[in-house]
């Protein structure tokens, strides 16, 4: 395809999105089935790029020397651009069911359609300058959709949101300006592109310092302790937003940014074996054990998933860490499978919210035998997500220990230790959910609404597909691992 074409990817649901309030919309039906269409025609247009990738980038602006904002399609942006595309039409789909009984539903629809463009520059940036300016925008894009409601709850968590985004963004800005002045080039290319001479010389230590500072600001979108607070506060947000944020777009573009940091900036070569590759490492590892660990605790089901999801974005940054291929396969692994299984948790979690309006865990007993659909899928993402064998996430669990094992790196084999714990612990705070829907303990007060059911086909659809895919991916993994270890490699 013609190089123009991502460009148009990225154009379409902004410029679609932006006009949803200017159309004067006669049902609501009508809404729905605008902006579905751009959302859909977006993402089979992604899925034509991935097939029939454009040979040659994209320039949008040039600035002076080497400086522009530009797009290319390379091994790293199939990943994170496929997993948007397929992902984002479906989200969508629950949305219209979820949001019949919220206000601002045009003002919450732009939003959350411009936002699927601002990711794909992400995807599709083949600069550091292009992805942080996308970054960025993408922290503006999603804050009115945590203030979507306008409580005092919304008001604060989109502050600290916005505040956490911005001075992560500073942090790596540091980075970006390191690459301007001792890179060869602000292009994205495997293996780095630091200067030789100079990452030997007098200035390795303060190279090294500036990662570990890019790393922990590109992390709070990532959610790496200690600037993950935000995250569970996030949750007063709509569930479709909640799950954008915590499995596709925020946290998922926090990772993303990591990796073409570390692997495709600096450079594995260079910070491997390094004091900073040991920090960063311990970041990562102490955040797998603190994000389980508070999810056992929290009884708030839309927070306890946050919690989950701020140990399992570490999951990622431990496969990036380890600075091995393996590792980088067992990274991508996680980020892939594990935003199909924790997209299906947030949306089982915002069904139940739906029609019963219970948002804690000791308030769903019995819930399981009236939604039995909704808590059998629910149970199918709890067992993926624990990493039991035939589900995607042995796969990536799997793969991300294999790495660690053979990178004959000591702090990586503290992190087979955290993974494990984690693992138990994942298994106590997720079948607790499931064992009191399905089999409430004898004498507890069984209070279910009258008339509580499963959701409709807007809802079940996307579960349904989720779940599969979750089971599909964990029986048959072999083609796309394959396709993870070929962009590892260097050859995508």
């Amino acid at each position: 395809m013609k190089p123009e074409m991502m460009l148009a990817a990225v154009l379409v649901p902004i410029l679609g999105g932006i006009t949803i309030p200017l159309i004067p919309f006669k049902k609501r039906n009508h809404m729905a089935v605008y902006t579905e269409t751009i959302v859909v025609l977006t993402s089979l247009l992604v899925m034509g790029l991935l097939v029939n990738r454009p040979a040659e980038a994209m320039p949008i602006v040039r600035f002076v020397n080497n400086l522009s904002l530009s797009l290319r399609i390379d091994g790293l942006s199939m990943v994170f651009a496929g997993l948007v595309a397929a992902l984002w039409p479906l989200a969508t789909l629950y949305s219209f069911e979820y949001m019949k009984h919220e206000k601002h539903e045009k003002p919450f629809f732009m939003f959350y359609t411009v936002t699927y463009g601002v990711t794909l520059g992400i995807a599709f940036a083949e600069d550091m300058l292009t992805m942080y300016f996308f970054y960025e925008l993408l922290t503006m894009v999603t804050v009115p959709l945590v203030l979507h409601t306008l409580t005092r709850e919304a008001i604060l968590a989109s502050r600290k949101y916005l505040y956490y985004s911005l001075g992560g963004a500073a942090f790596a800005f540091l980075g970006l300006i390191c690459l301007l002045v001792y890179g060869s080039t602000l292009d994205f290319t495997f293996g780095g592109v630091l200067d030789a001479s100079i990452t030997q010389g007098h200035y390795r230590n303060q190279l090294l310092l500036i990662y570990v500072i890019a790393f922990c600001g590109f992390g709070v979108k990532a959610a790496v302790c200690p600037f993950n607070s935000w995250l569970p506060q996030a949750g007063v947000a709509p569930t479709p937003v909640t799950a954008l944020l915590h499995a596709v777009a925020v946290v998922k573009a926090g990772a993303f940014a990591i990796m073409r940091l570390t692997w495709y900036s600096f450079g594995p070569d260079f910070i491997k074996g390094t004091w900073a590759q040991n920090v960063v490492m311990g970041i990562v590892i102490f955040t797998i054990v603190y994000g389980c660990s508070r999810a056992l605790k929290e009884t708030h089901l839309k927070r306890r998933l946050a919690y989950s999801t701020i140990s399992n974005l570490s999951y990622i940054l431990f496969g990036v860490c380890i600075m091995t291929p393996a590792g980088l396969v067992g990274a991508l692994s996680h980020m892939i499978f594990h935003a199909v299984i924790k997209i299906t948790s947030f949306f089982c979690v915002g069904a139940v919210m739906y029609k019963t309006e219970k948002q804690y865990v000791h308030e769903i007993d019995g819930f399981g035998r009236k939604m039995p659909v909704t808590f059998g899928i629910f149970t199918v993402s709890a067992l993926a997500l624990m990493g039991v064998p035939g589900l995607a996430g042995f796969i990536s669990k799997w793969n991300l220990a294999t790495a660690a094992v053979t990178s004959e790196n000591g702090l990586a084999y503290v992190g087979i230790g955290a993974l494990l714990i984690s693992a138990l612990l994942t298994a106590i705070y997720m079948l607790t959910i499931v064992m009191r829907a399905f089999f409430p303990a004898k004498g507890s007060r069984v209070s279910v609404p009258e008339g509580t059911k499963d959701p409709n086909w807007l809802m079940l659809l996307p579960l349904i597909l989720f779940a599969a895919a979750t089971i599909l991916f964990g029986l048959h993994s072999a083609p796309i691992v394959r396709f993870f270890a070929r962009i590892a490699e260097g050859s995508l």
